[in-house]
């Protein structure tokens, strides 16, 4: 594995932290929840910033040190899928996304995986597209703001919540109709091989 290979990794490694540190210390059917909750805010955050970081550090590392390949093209957007699926399904549990929402965005990601693995049976590895760069930027502001609603929920601050609640829901949508487009573009890039 190369540099960048390994950042990538990272987020394999903290996509399950982070649903750990965002649920169990609210599992209160468990009995292992209570007390005091609020330090989960600033470890979600920095596990929030480090993913997100570390998914623009990657491509930027494989460059510079001319390390892309045909497996990191496939790693980046997995590893990707999987961190983001993870912040969404929190999110979802916290009544933040929209079942309906999180569906379509699961749907296309699997879409998505489904087309390169036919790519490659063409001998072609289908890396990211500048619609497919957009739909993550889209991806990332979404569960920023998401995950700000979450923090103002955690802390109580309810009347913030609530307005963040519904911002994140508006940009969810936008997301889903960006990543539809996307596909629509990969989709089209199929067909044409």
């Amino acid at each position: 594995m190369t540099l960048a290979d390994k950042v990538t990794a990272l987020r394999l490694v903290l996509a399950p932290i982070f649903f750990g540190v965002y649920v169990f210390p609210y599992q209160k059917a468990t009995g292992l929840a209570g007390g005091d909750c609020k330090w989960v805010v600033p470890v979600l955050w920095g596990l929030f910033i480090l993913s997100e970081f570390s998914d623009l550090a990657d491509g930027k590392i494989a460059r510079s040190r001319k390390e892309v390949s045909d497996f990191g093209k496939l790693f980046d957007p997995f590893a990707d899928v999987l961190v983001r699926i993870t912040y969404f399904l929190c999110f979802v549990l916290d009544g933040i996304l929209p079942g309906v929402l999180f569906l379509a965005i699961l749907y296309r990601e699997i879409g998505i995986q489904f087309l390169r693995n036919l790519m490659m049976k063409k001998g072609v590895v289908m890396g990211a597209r500048k619609g497919g760069k957009i739909k993550a930027v889209a991806y990332m502001i979404a569960g920023a703001v998401a995950l700000l609603a979450a923090s103002a929920q955690r802390l109580g601050l309810d009347g913030g919540f609530e307005l963040l609640r519904m911002g994140a829901r508006i940009i969810f949508g936008i997301s889903v109709v960006i990543s539809a487009i996307s596909f629509a573009d990969y989709l089209m890039l199929y067909k044409k091989r």
